[in-house]
């Protein structure tokens, strides 16, 4: 500062400004120029060993070649704003020395909703600097949000004028010092000045969004006391120190990219052939050829039957993006827990052959992963401290909601607690596994490879805090998304959100489905080329695929939009065959009809596969089963198992009955499922039994059958053969369904989806077939664009007109609903800055909420399962918790919340209408994540009273409702 020639008066004032308190600092104050320093220089680090190659590339055009320079730069000035009397009278001790140094204050507003934040302080004084030093309000305006955005919400312009004025600060003194701190830290980054920093360009509103969220990435890193401990003598504070401590943070962190400037494949097939070692399918070869083809990042739509190697051929696809276009790594979205297991598997592996290392940057991203053996393996066992173990509950720690890596809230006015981390784990000396700080809260999507539910990618695109560390965690990869069919028209205004973002962004994306109406497609393709332009309604018709399986590819080029498909006919990996449709009327709930035919059919052998509608109707068909007295193996497979139940069942079906299985396949076996069956659910069963569905769900369900070549079968099932239940013939013919079903899907698809079953089948109450079965997958796009098209297509007199009304009425109110959490309104899509993005506040506040949000789902909670035992609590295991509950052993916290399951919605309606709720035991207050954990405490005769409903835990079904 005395070599700038700040006066001495101005020097001493900054050197008491302090950017983090002792007492949320472990013990130590933190200058801010120091906390400013460190957070430049983690950005320094991040850009050598974390951008990915495209968005340096992007940050360099912007910069005049001074990208890593400007990155540090706009990360470092982002808490300039603490510079203010608001911020530095939060701690009275702090306080003191900058008020005898001469920056003093009147009285401030104590009144939460008038209290002035840092993030705005911050924007407010450099945006008139900005304005004015660079000679150009359009480069200002898009810099000063990243400033008042890094707390998770961006302010309108309006936002950036105090109610009072004495809380930015009054009078000369304040207004030198402010200015000394941004430019003291401008100079000592490495600019000649302020004006010396204007970029040359700007960055498209989802990059600034990206950078958005690194910089809080990088506040976050800097802002942990076990890393920086803080400096509270300003001459002790410079870039060099601060580079020091940044690298060594880093290190003890374990934090990494990925890829880093992927090599080009040598070969066009290479990605299949070499890496993934698959002689490649006529599909597989067309989209990694797409891959190869396009000219920019742009979107890939692969339609291919059930079993054809999509998910293969996309990561084939992944790595040709990747290469060409300088991405770092890959995000893969699966529509549920269950099949996001099995595809980290795969990831993992394919992962593996770039570099045995990169397997410990592989998240798996849902709620249940601790189950999940491999994430154990390499997500815990690799993370050893120096003593040998890592502490207690390492992961809930990372995880918690109040965050546990340092001072990132210091302002009180967030409503956020302070949480210890001291002491909270064995600090690691040597990391040779992940780094558990992408375990942490928001975090998942910054990891380099990650597998997770589709909610990630959904998260990204709704209005809610911190969105943008979400969407940075997208911005430099390949994003892939399989079943995309799988998203309602609810879910898909958020799916339709993230493609703008991504395509403005220059994300690749591959969607994967098997069954796409064309309208979806043409839809997807819509929203890409919508941000890729920049425009709030770009329509590019698609033309019509030459065949099925097909690939589509979107792009814009020089502000040309372009979308192709496949031109000429592309092979399925196996001829089609022909599957025998008929019906199995019933809609009874005992489940006894349904048993009775399952025994009666695998009676000489055979795998059965039976997917009903609801989970009571799934646990009845168990119950009879056994009351018939089944010889066989027999799994229930559902969304009220608990998670550790869950786990073992998925793992063992998919042991038994997946690809790999040979001499393990039983000889006799009924899996009885919900819908959890329905997709990326990679089994082979030689009969299947469904309620009726959707036809694109019902096909999905069929993909399950006769699935994997050289299975062997009993010869009764040579032929694959489908049974269709869950509906009856009524008056006239007309179907009527199980009450489960038109809830979920509503009765006009259901009476399309029964029209077409009806051809293959014949009617519903006898009659001749239309056809002889459904060739799949020949019959699949055609069944599918019938289903979903204009024409009518039921028979006289079921009311379709009324039903098509009903649908279109629902689904137009479900659009609405989606429109208020979507990250930005349509008409201002074109918006070129982040300004006034959460123009209408945070909707969303927690997790569960947020994934109500993008299911449109009633809220529903998890809770842990315990048994009330005399004198105590048992886990849902029967392993002792003590008296109250508590709990200090790693291996008993597992088998606790192993025992964790969701309620449905009804019940958690009921639990909350009653004002107490489920809450944590007394033994759980102190753990750092079960503290936040409800107990569903089963009392000894083994229920619980919610509401109206008594409920139980049987070990075999699940979660058992008895009505009131």
């Amino acid at each position: 500062m005395r070599g700038m020639g700040l006066p001495e008066e101005t020097a001493a004032r900054v050197s008491r400004l302090w950017g983090k308190s002792a007492a949320r600092n472990g013990g130590r104050t933190h200058l801010l120029l120091g906390h400013l320093l460190d957070t430049a220089a983690v950005a320094e680090v991040m850009w050598e060993r974390y951008l990915s190659a495209a968005l340096r590339r992007r940050l360099e055009e912007v910069s005049r070649g001074r990208g890593r320079l400007w990155f540090m730069w706009i990360c470092g000035i982002h808490d300039c704003g603490k510079a203010c009397p608001a911020f530095q009278a939060l701690d009275d001790v702090e306080a003191a020395p900058v008020r005898a140094a001469g920056l003093g204050w009147g009285r401030l507003p104590t009144d939460r909703r008038q209290r002035w934040r840092h993030d705005v302080a911050g924007a407010a004084l450099l945006r008139p600097r900005l304005v004015a030093e660079w000679g150009s309000s359009e480069s200002a305006a898009w810099v000063w949000p990243l400033v008042a955005g890094h707390h998770g919400t961006f302010p309108s312009v309006q936002g950036l004028k105090p109610k009072h004025r004495e809380v930015q600060g009054r009078g000369a003194a304040w207004d030198e010092a402010q200015r000394a701190v941004v430019d003291v830290f401008t100079r000592a980054v490495g600019f000649a000045d302020l004006a010396d920093a204007r970029p040359a360009g700007a960055l498209n509103r989802a990059e600034q969004l990206g950078l958005s969220g690194l910089i809080v990435m990088a506040d976050w890193i800097a802002s942990d006391s076990e890393q920086f401990e803080g400096i509270a003598d300003a001459r002790k504070v410079s870039l060099a120190s601060a580079r020091q401590r940044a690298e060594a943070a880093w290190q003890r962190l374990g934090l990494r990219g990925g890829w880093n400037e992927l090599a080009v494949p040598e070969g066009q097939l290479a990605p299949l052939t070499g890496r993934l070692g698959v002689s490649p399918r006529a599909s597989q070869q067309e989209l990694v050829e797409r891959a190869w083809s396009m000219p920019v990042p742009g979107l890939m739509v692969a339609e291919a039957p059930m079993g054809e190697g999509k998910t293969k051929a996309a990561l084939a696809a992944a790595e040709v993006l990747a290469a060409r276009f300088g991405l770092d790594g890959v995000f893969v979205a699966m529509p549920t827990q269950a099949t996001s297991d099995p595809m980290y598997e795969q990831v993992l592996e394919w992962v593996r052959t770039f570099d045995p290392e990169l397997e410990a940057q592989v998240a798996l991203l849902h709620g249940k992963r601790r189950f999940n053996p491999t994430w154990r393996e390499i997500w815990e066992s690799k993370r050893k401290g120096s003593g040998g173990e890592f502490g207690l509950g390492e992961e809930s720690v990372a995880l918690d909601p109040f965050d546990a890596y340092g001072a990132i809230e210091e302002d009180s006015e967030y409503g956020m607690s302070s949480w210890p981390s001291a002491g909270t784990c064995v600090p690691q000396e040597v990391r040779d596994g992940p780094a558990r700080w992408f375990l942490g809260n928001k975090r998942g999507l910054l990891t380099a490879f990650a597998v997770g539910t589709v909610d990630h990618l959904l998260h990204a695109a709704t209005r809610t805090r911190h969105v943008m560390l979400r969407f940075a965690g997208l911005v430099g990869k390949v994003v892939v998304v399989d079943e995309v069919h799988a998203a309602d028209v609810y879910m898909r205004q958020f799916l339709l959100e993230a493609l703008r973002w991504l395509g403005q962004a220059k994300v690749p994306v591959v969607l994967l489905s098997a069954t796409l109406p064309p309208a979806q497609r043409q839809a997807c393709v819509d929203a890409y080329l919508s941000g890729a332009l920049s425009a709030a309604d770009a329509v590019c018709p698609v033309p019509e695929p030459a065949g099925y399986p097909c690939v589509t590819v979107a792009w814009a080029l020089d502000g040309t939009p372009v979308a192709e498909s496949s031109r000429e006919v592309v092979p399925s990996w196996r001829a089609s065959t022909s599957t025998r449709i008929d019906w199995l009327p019933d809609v009874a709930l005992d489940g006894k009809l349904l048993a009775s035919t399952v025994k009666e059919e695998v009676a000489d052998g055979g795998v059965a596969l039976v997917v009903v509608n609801q989970v009571d109707r799934a646990q009845a068909i168990h119950r009879a089963l056994r009351e018939v007295g089944f010889e066989g193996q027999v799994q229930l497979l559902h969304g009220r198992l608990c998670a550790a139940h869950r786990a073992e069942r998925t793992e063992a079906c998919l042991r038994l009955l997946g690809p790999e299985a040979k001499k393990e396949r039983p000889g006799r076996m009924v899996v009885i499922a919900t819908q959890l069956a329905e997709q990326s659910f990679d089994v082979d069963a030689d009969l299947l039994i469904t309620d009726l569905a959707p036809v694109d769900l019902l096909l999905q369900r069929i993909g399950r059958l006769h699935r994997h070549s050289g299975t062997r079968r009993p010869s009764a099932f040579g032929e694959p053969r489908v049974l269709v239940t869950g509906v009856v013939a009524g008056e006239r013919g007309r179907p009527l369904f199980l009450s489960a079903s038109k809830q979920i899907y509503g009765e006009w698809a259901l009476l399309r989806a029964a029209t077409l079953v009806a051809e293959a089948a014949g009617p519903l109450s006898g009659g001749t077939r239309q056809k002889d079965g459904w060739s799949i997958p020949a019959d699949v796009p055609g069944l599918v664009a019938r289903a979903y098209g204009e024409a009518e297509l039921c028979p006289p007199g079921w009311g379709e007109a009324a039903a098509r009304e009903a649908w279109r009425a629902k689904e137009q109110q479900r659009e609405k609903n989606a429109e208020e959490f979507l990250l930005t309104r349509q008409r201002e899509w074109a918006a070129p800055t982040l300004e006034g993005l959460h123009y209408a506040g945070v909707r969303a506040v927690s997790e569960d909420d947020l994934d109500a949000v993008v299911r449109d789902g009633k809220r529903s909670v998890e809770a842990v399962i315990v048994r009330r035992s005399p004198g105590g609590y048992r886990a849902i295991d029967g392993t002792w918790i003590g008296v109250h509950g508590e709990v200090d052993d790693e291996t008993v916290i597992g088998r606790l919340l192993g025992g964790t399951v969701r309620l449905p919605p009804r019940l958690t309606e009921a639990v909350e209408a009653e004002g107490t709720g489920l809450v944590p035991l007394p033994g759980w207050v102190g753990h750092p994540w079960l503290r936040y954990a409800p107990a569903l405490v089963l009392e000894e005769d083994g229920t619980a009273v919610l509401g109206q409903d008594r409920v139980s835990y049987d070990d075999v079904l699940g979660l058992v409702v008895q009505r009131g």
